[in-house]
């Protein structure tokens, strides 16, 4: 069935997050148009309270009275074990709540959306990494993807340069509110990297927020400021193709949700007079959030979201905890009210605690701690005002409440769904062996095929015999100020004999239209994790998939016993931490910054991105035999130029392969 046109004329919705009950219901009270949430399992938000099945039906209903559409995040990364019972929770999430939409990153996901007759839109969450142009006509095309979630690192310009870009069939949807993530969304291994809690699964464990050291300097060099578009949204209002303005925020509680809605509704619908901008900057200076900025919204004056002073702690700070022994105090800057919650220090600190006011404080009062005391904490604890519940929110939250709700608990039925998985490739592929991927060519490398990253910035010296028989790396990242330069490195390599590609967003296809003889491999930047995902990668053109790097090993083997294409591994080399347009003025590029723990690691800059890397490389060389065995046939060797600097540690360098991914 054809997709219908879109409005360009259509009022963007204020989508709304919602990680618990209450926060629902405040989205509702507030008025958005939409509302976002997660279940249980299965979510990128793993650390929100999240919903039962039965609790989201009936919210689902409530939203329903009143127009508001309900859209379930379902944006993992799916392990090869998990597909049937992600497969059931979809069937019974249709039958049961029936959502308007499903946020997604895996892309076997929208696979399993078409085998349960999911009738809702398929929106790609900012974790699948959809930063450039070209790919929005391919993805028109894909039955079921409505919606592509833009990442936040984009200005106002080249959100608008998507925008033309995107054909009629296809809606973006921009963040305008919330935190900030200092790596770009789904190309962060950090919190997965030091002890198997991935980001892209929602168990990020947030190592950016902690401090680090650099040359005598200790800091939060990559701890982020919220983004807050507030009345520059004005502009986005003029914006073709923009269906909804997103709030970050699914760890967040009711007041911030409800304060942020109101703002953006203001923002929206009369936001072109001066009360009403103080109006809505009176919300959202209420919302309990961190510190603002613009980021690169207006890319003429582009502000760095990590603040030399590091102070990014979430909530209103409201004082320090003063007093030694068992009876810390706090004198509050404004009033407390019964309900308040306050957060005790930095969450990665010795001391952090969460307080609950048991009664009211008036400004510059004096507030005892019962309570233990906070061990370990520093002599001024920072305290930071993280959520509150007014008598007139409650009241507004208990007017939208669904009547006759449930428990809360399951209707119980259950899913015979089975998932129908792609047909195992049986002949065996022929044998690629290693290949080693440079930063700048190295013709004197043996013992493998040699490959180089494409780079826009950078000439390739290469005569037509090397271009012919050389692996060309894409880099994970494009930005549409950088398309273009990219699509005519591509072009040059390309009418010089190349025609070994390893791509590192599915994506990237685009870039070379239906141009024959050339062979795509899916790059581990992919995030490929199980069969469903590896078709998706055939019906992109792809000849060869190298699945993500985070799997264990028990996933790296049943995928091979399942996969409908030929498969590679990252076998070795050096894998970041992260990567990120943004970089802290505080840190020098080159040179190492050290952790918590003593671990060291640096920063290169490549083109326009930041690349943070461990002091330490994958190394799975033993694992060869048993992977070849199993039918891996291209075993990727990364070579990067380290630092005079830094100096690399001896690690068993396994990943996740023993501990297995989480």
């Amino acid at each position: 069935m054809p997709k219908k046109k879109m409005d360009d004329s259509a009022i963007p919705e204020i989508l709304a997050p919602a990680g618990n009950r209450s926060s629902f219901l405040a989205a509702l009270a507030a008025g958005a148009d939409a509302i976002y949430c997660g279940l249980k399992q299965h979510s990128a938000r793993m650390a929100a309270t999240n919903f039962r099945m039965g609790e989201l039906s009936d919210l689902r209903a409530a939203a329903a009275e009143r127009g508001v559409r309900v859209y379930v995040a379902f944006n993992t990364m799916v392990k090869p074990g998990e597909l049937t019972d992600v497969g059931r929770m979809l069937d019974r999430l249709q039958q049961e709540v029936v959502p308007d939409a499903l946020i997604v990153q895996d892309l076997a996901i929208v696979t399993l959306a078409r085998q349960i007759g999911f009738t809702g839109e398929i929106h790609l969450s900012t974790l699948s990494n959809v930063s450039f142009c070209a790919p929005l006509h391919r993805l028109s095309q894909n039955p079921g993807v409505q919606r592509v979630v833009l990442p936040r690192e984009l200005s106002i310009d080249e959100i608008q340069t998507m925008a033309r870009a995107c054909p009629d069939t296809l809606g973006l949807e921009v963040f305008v509110h919330g935190a900030l993530c200092y790596a770009v969304s789904g190309r962060c291994y950090w919190s997965s990297y030091l002890g198997g809690k991935s980001g892209l699964r929602g168990r990020c464990v947030q190592p950016c927020r902690r401090r680090y050291a650099q040359s005598g300097l200790r800091g939060r060099f990559f701890s982020c400021q919220d983004l807050s578009v507030d009345v520059l949204a004005k502009v986005l209002r003029r914006v073709d193709r923009i269906r909804a303005w997103k709030i970050e925020g699914r760890k967040k509680g009711p007041h911030y949700v409800f304060h942020t809605v109101q703002a953006y509704r203001l923002l929206r619908d009369q936001g072109n007079d001066a009360r009403t901008k103080k109006e809505a900057n009176a919300l959202l200076s209420q919302a309990l959030g961190r510190r603002s900025t613009h980021y690169n919204f207006l890319p003429q004056r582009p502000q760095n979201p990590v603040p030399e002073d590091g102070e990014t702690g979430s909530g209103l700070p409201v004082g320090v905890l003063k007093g030694k022994g068992n009876q810390p105090a706090l004198t509050p800057n404004r009033a407390l009210f019964p309900g308040d919650t306050l957060r005790l220090g930095y969450e990665d600190e010795p001391g952090h605690r969460i307080y609950r006011v048991s009664k009211s404080v008036p400004k510059g009062g004096r507030l005892v701690l019962s309570g233990p005391p906070p061990k370990r904490a520093a002599r001024r604890t920072p305290v930071f005002l993280i959520d509150r519940r007014e008598k007139w929110l409650q009241e507004a939250m208990a007017s939208v409440e669904p009547s006759g709700a449930s428990s809360g608990r399951s209707s119980g039925s259950k899913s015979l769904f089975t998932v129908r998985l792609p047909r195992h490739q049986r002949r065996k592929s022929p044998p690629i062996g290693d290949v080693h991927i440079f930063r700048a060519p190295d013709r004197k490398r043996t013992g493998g095929s040699v490959g180089v990253w494409v780079s826009p910035d950078r000439a390739q010296p290469f005569s037509k015999q090397d271009v012919s028989h050389t692996w060309w790396c894409l880099p994970p990242v494009i930005w549409p100020e950088d398309e273009d330069r990219v699509a005519a490195s591509v072009l040059k390599v390309l009418n010089a004999g190349g025609r070994r590609f390893i791509l590192n967003a599915p994506w990237q296809t685009a870039v070379f239209g239906k141009r024959r003889g050339v062979m795509l491999w899916a790059g581990p930047f992919c995030n490929v994790s199980n069969p469903l995902a590896v078709d998706q990668m055939a019906s992109l053109g792809f000849s060869g998939v190298i699945p993500s790097p985070e799997l264990g090993a028990a996933d790296y083997l049943a995928l091979a016993r399942q996969s409908p294409l030929p498969l590679g591994i990252l076998i070795y080399g050096n894998w970041p931490l992260c990567l990120s347009r943004a970089r802290s003025p505080l840190i020098r590029e080159d040179r190492p910054f050290i952790s918590p723990r003593g671990e060291d690691a640096w920063v290169a800059r490549y083109d326009t991105t930041n690349w943070v890397y461990p002091n330490w490389r994958v190394d799975l060389r033993k694992t060869k035999p048993q992977l070849q065995r199993a039918g891996y046939s291209l075993f990727l060797h990364l070579h990067e130029p380290v630092p005079k600097r830094v100096r690399l540690k001896r690690r068993p360098g396994k990943w996740n392969w023993t501990i297995g991914l989480r």
